[in-house]
């Protein structure tokens, strides 16, 4: 998953968590990979400049998370508490369903399509890229987060 304030699942997070509400979608055990746009962008770059580099890579951090440490980093980064969970119940179809015909806004409204992803999780490592020599600015998810929320 892409992190950046300017769109995708953060950017949906993240006003839950400047409000203190926020807090990992189901067990917070299932893994978390992500990356920092900068480095996405300079992964692309680089597999396009440079020719040795061939095949399927990983676009994900050295460093893939559980989901309760992204939400306690997230809380962190902007100053709030991150411990409200979000069941995994909460977020079955037929709940959504009828939070939406309440006028609730149901959480796949919130994650989007990114909502199996999240509460399922993958945990992906990038070794394709690492062993080509690719270097990461973000390899921790706290300089990630810290970057997006101050920049």
């Amino acid at each position: 998953i892409v992190l950046d304030n300017g769109g995708g699942a953060l950017a949906k997070m993240m006003p839950i968590f400047k409000l203190g509400l926020g807090g990992p979608l189901g067990d917070g055990n299932q893994w978390f990979s992500w990356i920092h746009r900068d480095d996405i962008v300079s992964l692309i770059m680089t597999a396009l400049q440079d020719p040795a580099m061939k095949g399927a890579y990983n676009a994900t951090a050295p460093n893939p998370v559980r989901m309760k440490a992204l939400c306690s980093s997230l809380g962190e980064a902007v100053s709030r508490p991150a411990w409200f969970p979000v069941p995994a119940q909460a977020l079955q179809e037929e709940i959504l369903n009828g939070a939406a015909s309440l006028g609730a806004p149901p959480a796949q409204v919130v994650l989007g399509e990114g909502a199996t992803v999240v509460l399922e999780g993958q945990k992906v490592l990038p070794n394709a890229a690492l062993d080509s020599g690719f270097e990461f600015k973000y390899t921790k998810i706290q300089e990630a987060l810290k970057a997006i929320t101050l920049g």
